[in-house]
């Protein structure tokens, strides 16, 4: 699928209120990025993405980063150190691996936040709220695109 054909497909809208909701639950970080052009090695890209956005800047390094290429049709979803060294093996590839099965059905907007939902189930097990401590959003919550 071409670039432009997906970002029409998408409620970037309802993508944003899934990782608002998602940031409500936990300390964590979520971010969306679309990559532009081919990506044959989407985790790779997403490693790099991840510190090209400034994501192992947070607090309790517990960011996650939802990479989508469209052209290529590729996936990857990374988090940092602190989440990362919490969840079980395969649980990046287990996600990634769902949002190509909605993505085949032609469900891009439910692919993302199905996504988003699952990961935000991670981070707030593994970094619940607070209770009395507000949390400060460190991120853009906003789907990012090349």
């Amino acid at each position: 699928m071409r670039r432009n054909e997906f970002l029409s497909a998408i409620d970037d809208a309802r993508i944003v209120a899934a990782i608002q909701a998602a940031e409500s639950r936990s300390r964590g970080e979520i971010r969306v990025h679309v990559a532009e052009g081919a990506c044959p090695d989407a985790r790779r890209a997403a490693e790099a993405d991840f510190v090209r956005l400034g994501m192992t800047a947070t607090a309790e390094r517990n960011g996650v980063l939802i990479l989508v290429a469209p052209e290529s049709q590729t996936f990857a979803v990374v988090g940092d150190r602190a989440i990362d060294e919490r969840c079980p093996p395969g649980f990046w590839d287990e996600i990634a691996a769902g949002i190509a099965a909605e993505f085949r059905a032609s469900r891009f907007s439910d692919g993302i936040v199905t996504a988003v939902t699952r990961v935000a189930e991670e981070l707030a097990r593994h970094f619940p709220r607070r209770p009395g401590e507000e949390d400060r959003n460190e991120l853009p919550d906003a789907v990012s695109r090349d």
